[in-house]
């Protein structure tokens, strides 16, 4: 196909610059019209003559022969680069190789240092039919690199570029990288791979820098944030990366850049136990006592990813108390795990075993100061709610609420915790006297709203649902969303059902059932949910019903079950206030238990498709993302 390129895009210029000059030097033609100076703000000579008009119209309408004849005098007076490439073109159109080969190596006697006329040479020879031979000037071409600078490499490929002669581009810039070892010729060839969609050389070129110089690090990775999070839905790019970088680090141990653009790599992608294991290698070789690993262990407790976190934080533990991060990974372990434990479904009996040893060893050699309050307050909730240690646990947050100079917010969080593992016993007055001491101390703040809510809570659950509903109504308008939500939630669910039937008998037995699975009582909880089923059939408890019962399948990891429950919240009551909370943990099931990350993706995008107002769509869209391989910075 016979190339217009530069011809093309030199006509829109051409008229775009004669209607903008015309339309300028009109106006101030017309503010000026005494001033014989302003009479045009574009000089003359910039614009297209009546000629060259008169050419461009020819080519268009493809009377090559008439645009040749004046393109040929346009050039003549004004041999510009763009006039020779049009009446180059001109000829080429009208099969004149014999004119178009004179013109070229005129042009090429006259500027003997411009690399373009001598790729021209080999592009007329081209269109003549002659490829071998187009070929042959293409390679002497680049040979003749010997004798020029590094910037004349460029401007060889750039004419390559500009006749579409792509190889020769690269194998000019291979030439380059051979003559001219300390420029970075490997961008330029970088984004050539990239329109070839050859990612993988394009990803080597970006590396190979880093064998040039480590400190194009920086400059690399900017470059690379912007590769990887462009238009790559099928992670080819990542792909190609990775894997290149894995070979790097084999057959340059010693080089530490690789390992750390492989943990750049591996962070972007929240692929954090490649991280961890390029953050340990890094660790070693410089010496930095854990740093790089601490705070890897930071951001992947951010992102949920426990069990790398806890690796993180053991690596820190293991070597020794020398290490500057030894006591706080002491710490952030038990957190961490307490974390995994308490927000996910995700653990073993054993699990939480080995987690009340280590709080107690921990705690046993930091001993019970101010620092390790929060210590006893995770290890008391562990052991009420998880092993039924309700004495022991109890016993340890009076003992936190009595240390000397524990700051006043501290001691009332721990006395909102004693008052939870009350209410799990079953001491309800004596919960509710903390509550309210809680929330009358801290009445505009967060840990104020936290102690209404749940003192509300109890009194909901003993069957108090006006008083319980009064103060829910209040909490409505918190400053924190998440009470907020929960408090309206509440507060409906017994509107709803005091409306439907005054004698609240299927609300108590709900509240009831709720209380159970509070106290962990789960079969008493499910006996009396399906009491509900069976007395009131179609009451409108029945969806909170379903989901209840879901609530505690989960909790006990009978999944499948759960999962079919929370189903027939989706399938019977799509429109009820639970059922984008069904969706986001049945989503959940298959990413984490199931191992379905498709059947995740699906019910994640149903939920933030579907319930675009719901508080779960922000979380489910980074998930989302997540398992679809996006970069979510």
């Amino acid at each position: 196909m016979k190339s217009r390129s530069l011809f093309i895009c030199f006509l829109p210029i051409l008229i775009g610059c004669l209607f903008l000059s015309t339309s300028i030097t009109s106006q101030a033609q017309g503010n000026n019209k005494n001033n014989s100076k302003n009479k045009s703000i574009i000089p003359n000579d910039t614009l297209p003559s009546n000629d060259e008009l008169l050419a461009i119209q020819f080519f268009q309408n493809k009377e090559y022969d008439k645009a040749a004849e004046l393109f040929e005098k346009i050039f003549k007076k004004k041999p510009t680069y763009i006039n020779y490439n049009a009446y180059l073109n001109c000829l080429i159109e009208l099969n004149d190789y014999g004119a178009a080969q004179k013109l070229v190596k005129k042009q090429v006697k006259e500027n003997s240092n411009d690399f373009k006329y001598l790729v021209d040479v080999g592009f007329v020879y081209k269109h003549s039919g002659n490829g071998d031979k187009a070929n042959i000037e293409y390679e002497k071409t680049i040979k003749q690199l010997n004798n020029y600078n590094p910037l004349q490499v460029i401007d060889l490929a750039n004419a390559f570029l500009f006749r579409n002669e792509i190889d020769f581009a690269i194998d000019t810039y291979k030439k380059g990288k051979k003559l001219y070892k300390s420029y970075p010729y490997n961008y330029y060839l970088a984004d050539i791979f990239e329109k070839k969609q050859d990612y993988p050389a394009m990803m080597t070129e970006y590396i190979d820098l880093l064998d040039l110089n480590d400190s194009y690090l920086d400059e690399i990775q900017n470059k690379l944030q912007t590769k990887i999070s462009e238009q790559d839905a099928d992670n080819s790019k990542k792909d190609a990366l990775r894997s290149i970088l894995l070979k790097k680090i084999q057959s340059n141990p010693d080089k530490i850049v690789f390992s750390k653009i492989l943990f750049w790599v591996s962070i972007q992608q929240k692929d954090f136990e490649t991280a961890f294991i390029q953050a340990k290698s890094i660790d070693k070789r410089l010496n930095l006592q854990g740093e790089m690993v601490f705070n890897l262990a930071t951001l992947a407790t951010s992102n949920e990813c426990f069990d790398v976190a806890i690796k993180s934080y053991a690596y820190i533990i293991a070597q020794g108390k020398e290490s500057y991060y030894y006591y706080n990974s002491r710490i952030e372990l038990l957190n961490v795990s307490f974390l995994k434990i308490t927000t996910t479904i995700n653990y073993s009996q054993q699990d939480i075993l080995n987690l009340e040893k280590t709080y107690v060893s921990t705690i046993d050699e930091l001993g019970k100061t101010i620092t390790t309050i929060p210590l006893l307050k995770n290890l008391a909730h562990l052991q009420a709610f998880y092993l039924n240690k309700t004495t022991e646990a109890i016993d340890i947050l009076k003992e936190a609420i009595n240390i000397n100079n524990a700051t006043p917010s501290i001691v009332a969080s721990c006395k909102v915790e004693l008052a939870d593992i009350l209410l799990f016993t079953g001491d309800v007055w004596e919960a509710t006297l903390l509550y309210s001491q809680v929330e009358k101390a801290y009445k505009n703040e967060p840990i104020g709203f936290d102690a209404k809510l749940k003192n509300a809570m109890l009194f909901y659950y003993i069957g108090e649902f006006n008083w319980a509903k009064a103060q829910l109504d209040v909490l409505k308008a918190s400053t924190s969303k998440l009470i907020s939500n929960d408090a309206m939630n509440l507060s409906l669910l017994i509107s709803d059902n005091i409306d439907f039937d005054s004698s609240t008998v299927p609300l108590s037995m709900y509240a009831r059932a709720d209380l159970f699975a509070f106290r962990n009582q789960d079969d008493q909880a499910l006996v009396l949910l399906d009491s509900i089923t069976l007395l009131f059939p179609n009451h409108p408890l029945t969806d909170e019903v379903l989901f209840k019962k879901a609530q505690i399948k989960l909790k006990t990891g009978k999944f499948l079950e759960a999962d079919t429950l929370l189903k027939q919240v989706i399938s019977n009551y799509p429109n009820d206030i639970l059922a984008d909370k069904a969706l986001f943990q049945i989503a959940g099931l298959y990413q984490i238990h199931f191992n379905n990350k498709y059947k995740a993706m699906e019910y994640y995008q149903k939920l933030f498709t579907d319930y675009p107002a719901s508080l779960f769509t922000v979380e489910a869209r980074k998930k989302y993302r997540i398992l679809r391989g996006d970069n979510n910075n």
